[in-house]
């Protein structure tokens, strides 16, 4: 049986370069390997207070307090004729907080973080494509290294893809994405500076306001600049983009359409050229399997309603890096590990796809978001529509839930009622649509699965990261 203790990690974005560093701080040998040379720009400033979890096992966290990043405490919604206000520390204490954050500076310190705790890092080596042994384990990658060329690199024992969008694996290799055909839109965005937020937003909380056309955000960053964007149908964005002399004419226009991110602006000035990216949410059929394993863009990606992509990155981190951890010191099998993580991460994913899912549904308000994210979260919350507060969908998008299920032995996860709840908003959202179609979650179920409670195993970090057979409730 092979016992990982030789890793190479294929991209150096948060999920890479925060599963290299748990790894290496569990005595792996890491090699990590990245295309681009950092900082580099990317889009997705927008941090859930879970990540403050997992930034504070890897040394990084008093770093982003104290590095002048712009503190985020919930956010505020306008959507259709309704408006909640999000505050997590008034929810659930003082302690439960986040940033904002510009990705060039954030990744480049995650980055650095990890060469500082052992990890060779390489930059300017792009993984292509990979050799598998007759037991279907990966054992050679194949590269290009700038300015040099074809590189082959092998001798590991464990393969961590975290290719992003380019999903080395799931897209080149086994193609098998699905993509989420009611998730077909493009994000189209810019900053500004000295731009407002909403009133009662909480400190540093992101805007996010319906538009008929789709949704805006509103992200404060640290010295006084914002992010403001758009996310549109692709189809919605191909017909105004022709009426357009240029990208900027377009923003400006889709700017000038929203009263309410108008007066947001009235004193602002935008400082930067639009961009625009396509964002079709997609998930792999398979997130492991002998000698791998997908973490972020690569495994899943999801529509940034709810500010899930960086969460999703470093929750699949954090119980992928524990599994192999326990796996090396002999504590369980590698495939009851993987299985572990394949549920663990797949169900995060699921949960976050049925809440999105349900705020593109028919407007039917507020309380309806509320009581579908209390059925993501609380085994008893019953199937009466209604009044509800807050407070589950305020968890769901602090990314705590998924948090809470992987560590804590008392909770239940609700397997198959997140598959559920993500088929049934869509279905409804979707009906006598005929360019979408009968959507299918299949993938989303993951099977087998002992109980509620996570296979039986929880994420443990003292005296070290790794599982640990769950007690009985």
């Amino acid at each position: 049986m092979t016992v990982p203790s030789n890793v190479l990690v294929v991209g150096g974005g948060p999920a890479g370069s925060v599963t290299a560093t748990l790894l290496a701080q569990e005595g792996f040998d890491v090699r990590l390997v990245e295309s681009r040379q950092f900082p580099r720009y990317h889009i997705g400033e927008s941090l859930t207070p879970s990540t403050r979890h997992v930034l504070q096992l890897i040394g990084v966290a008093d770093k982003l307090d104290a590095g002048g990043f712009q503190v985020k405490r919930g956010g505020a919604f306008r959507w259709g004729d309704d408006s909640w206000v999000i505050d997590w520390s008034k929810q659930f204490g003082d302690h439960v907080s986040t940033w904002q954050v510009d990705r060039a500076a954030f990744d480049a310190l995650l980055l650095d973080n990890a060469r500082e705790k052992g990890v060779r890092v390489e930059h300017g080596i792009a993984a292509k494509s990979v050799d598998f042994d007759e037991d279907g384990r990966p054992r050679a990658v194949h590269c290009v290294r700038e300015g040099e060329g074809p590189v082959t690199l092998d001798g590991f024992d464990f393969l961590i893809d975290a290719s992003g969008r380019a999903g080395l694996l799931s897209a080149q290799h086994f193609r098998n994405r699905q993509q989420h055909r009611f998730f077909r839109n493009v994000a189209l965005w810019s900053y500004w500076e000295n731009a407002r937020l909403l009133p009662d937003s909480p400190e540093g909380g992101v805007n996010v306001i319906s538009s008929p056309k789709g949704w805006y955000w509103v992200i404060p960053l640290h010295g006084g600049r914002t992010s403001i964007g758009l996310v549109t149908h692709k189809d919605v964005f191909a017909r105004d983009r022709r009426a357009h002399g240029s990208l900027d004419d377009l923003y400006r226009s889709v700017i000038a359409e929203s009263d309410i991110v108008s007066d947001l602006v009235a004193d602002a000035t935008c400082v930067a050229e639009a961009r625009a990216e396509t964002d079709y949410s997609y998930v792999a059929d398979r997130f492991c399997g002998p000698g791998y394993m997908l973490i972020g863009d690569a495994a899943c990606f999801l529509d940034p309603l709810l500010s899930t992509g960086v969460h999703l990155a470093l929750y699949g981190g954090l119980v992928g890096a524990a599994a192999l951890a326990s796996v090396r010191r002999g504590e369980l099998p590698e495939a009851e590990g993987l299985t572990f993580f394949e549920a663990a991460y797949r169900r995060a994913y699921t949960r976050a796809l049925a809440l999105v899912s349900s705020m593109y549904e028919t407007y039917q308000g507020k309380d309806d978001f509320f009581w579908t994210a209390d059925r993501l979260v609380r085994e008893d919350a019953g199937a009466e529509r209604g009044a509800r507060d807050s407070v589950s969908f305020g968890e769901i998008i602090a990314g705590m839930s998924d948090i809470r299920e992987a560590t804590d032995a008392r909770t239940r996860v609700l397997t198959d009622r997140l598959a559920d709840e993500a088929l049934r908003v869509q279905k409804e959202a979707t009906a006598g649509d005929p360019d979408v179609g009968e959507p299918s979650f299949d993938v989303l179920r993951t099977e087998p699965h002992r109980d509620d409670s996570l296979l039986g195993l929880r994420v443990v970090t003292e005296p070290r990261l790794g599982l640990r057979p769950a007690d009985p409730a």
